[in-house]
């Protein structure tokens, strides 16, 4: 079972343990918030693996008048975001497809992605980091709010114990735990220094991890504006 089937099996719960499988979920979510450019009242904004609109949806509580293009693999997913904006004026479009073979088209005051990329291989992340890049308006932002791997052996079994722990302590039941393991076989991740790394690579200026909570990390990095 791939990526697509696995998430969308679990669709209609996925929203439900959010904060119980994210113990710093609060901070998570505003610091990357708190990244996305200011200046531009109605920013054109990219979700990429949007699933059930979660981000979009907290990017339009402070950007109401932004055109939000949410993007993933899953047509359950994107139905239930479809469903979260029913209704709204919220200026959103949806396209299901794998992002690691197409962009929607640019260019974008502001790409960014929630625990998806981390669903990718290494080469397919820094391929990614290039393609964001040039579908980036000049001065345009890239934003993501992921899971990133220990820099040793040790310190992601470290990192893995404590998540057990606390989200033990925060009431998962046996059977959220259960779709959790599931999820987690989609896991490719890599460290946080090998993708700051793969961001410079791909042209960004500006790179920086502005958060990290044992695996739980948030970077962006900025196009640079085009010389007058």
């Amino acid at each position: 079972m791939g990526v697509e089937e696995t998430f969308g099996k679990y669709a209609a719960v996925y929203d439900e343990a959010r904060r119980k499988f994210i113990p710093c979920f609060d901070d998570f979510y505003a610091v990357a918030l708190r990244l996305l450019p200011r200046e531009n009242p109605s920013p054109r904004i990219l979700d990429l693996g949007a699933g059930t609109g979660l981000v979009s949806a907290m990017v339009l509580e402070q950007y109401p008048n932004a055109l939000v293009m949410l993007t993933d693999i899953s047509d359950a997913m994107l139905a239930r975001a479809r469903q979260r904006f029913e209704g709204t004026d919220c200026k959103v479009n949806f396209t299901v497809t794998d992002y690691t073979r197409h962009l929607p088209e640019g260019p974008f005051d502001a790409v960014v992605s929630a625990l998806s990329i981390h669903h990718l291989t290494h080469e397919q992340k820094a391929d990614l980091f290039r393609h964001i890049y040039q579908y980036l308006a000049p001065g345009g932002i890239f934003i993501n709010a992921d899971q990133a791997l220990g820099e040793t052996h040790e310190i992601d079994t470290y990192y893995r114990e404590c998540w057990f722990e606390k989200v033990q302590r925060a009431g998962v039941t046996d059977e959220e735990m259960a779709g959790a393991k599931e999820r987690m076989k989609e896991d490719r991740m890599s460290t946080l220094s090998d993708q700051l790394d793969w961001m410079k690579q791909a042209g960004f200026t500006r790179v920086n991890c502005w958060y990290k909570y044992y695996n739980f990390v948030v970077y962006s990095g900025t196009k640079a504006c085009a010389l007058i």
